[in-house]
């Protein structure tokens, strides 16, 4: 069975990122398929998105979040899931068909290479692969040993990369699957504000890591600074809609 899932904690995103991710999904992806929102609330979700409850992540203690609920994934048993899942970010925008996500040497874990950190082996986790149930040392280490991965580890993509590699290598996609909105579609000031956004052959997924976020480019974009802005840009409301 093919999954793909997301989670929705806190108020960062509204249910509007989840039914665009939703419909986006189904817009590039062939043949069955289970679409699944771990969340706190599920107010103003679209019919047909399942949910199930956001599994329990306690031991933060005060830290910024920085992704690490994503690693309550790896239980061995995840809700009444099983299969392959792939898992997105609510931002994220999809540009073209995702089966080549499932058809990739399946069975394997799967992962970006951070485009900032290149020849770390570390991954950006914002569109990751695995088996349901297959690594539950990922989180049971985690839990046993907080403190230690806390302080070797900055945030979750950096932990969850070091735990798969501990036993099997890190492979990442193909290198133009899964690009930067930032590094590889903005314009340099003062062109961004005059410009709209590079398009990029063979992009599957546009990652909209920190700022902006896809909404924001959809009426232009700009810092505080005004150093950093994107032009309206139509080919992204066209992709990144319900």
């Amino acid at each position: 069975m093919r999954n793909v899932i997301c989670m929705k904690w806190g108020t960062k995103f509204s249910a509007r990122y989840v039914n665009i991710l939703a419909a986006s999904v189904k817009r590039n992806l062939a043949g069955p398929y289970r679409f699944v929102c771990f969340t706190e609330d599920s107010t103003g979700l679209s019919e047909g998105i399942e949910t199930r409850p956001l599994p329990e992540m306690t031991g933060l203690d005060g830290r910024p979040e920085r992704g690490w609920r994503k690693l309550t994934l790896f239980q061995e048993r995840l809700e009444d899931l099983e299969g392959t899942a792939l898992f997105l970010d609510l931002d994220v925008v999809i540009a073209d068909k995702l089966d080549p996500f499932f058809e990739d040497d399946p069975g394997g874990f799967r992962i970006i290479e951070d485009w900032n950190l290149k020849g770390t082996g570390i991954g950006n986790s914002s569109v990751f692969r695995f088996e349901i149930g297959s690594r539950p040392d990922v989180l049971d280490y985690f839990l046993k040993n907080r403190e230690s991965v806390y302080a070797a580890h900055r945030n979750e993509q950096a932990y969850l990369s070091w735990a798969i590699r501990k036993e099997e290598p890190l492979k990442y996609w193909a290198p133009d699957w899964c690009l930067s909105f930032k590094r590889s579609f903005m314009r340099p000031f003062p062109l961004g504000y005059i410009q709209e956004p590079r398009r990029r052959a063979g992009v599957k997924v546009i990652v909209f890591h920190g700022n902006p976020n896809p909404d924001c480019v959809l009426e232009g974009w700009h810092n505080k600074t005004r150093l950093r802005a994107v032009k309206k840009t139509p080919w992204i409301a066209d992709l990144w809609r319900e």
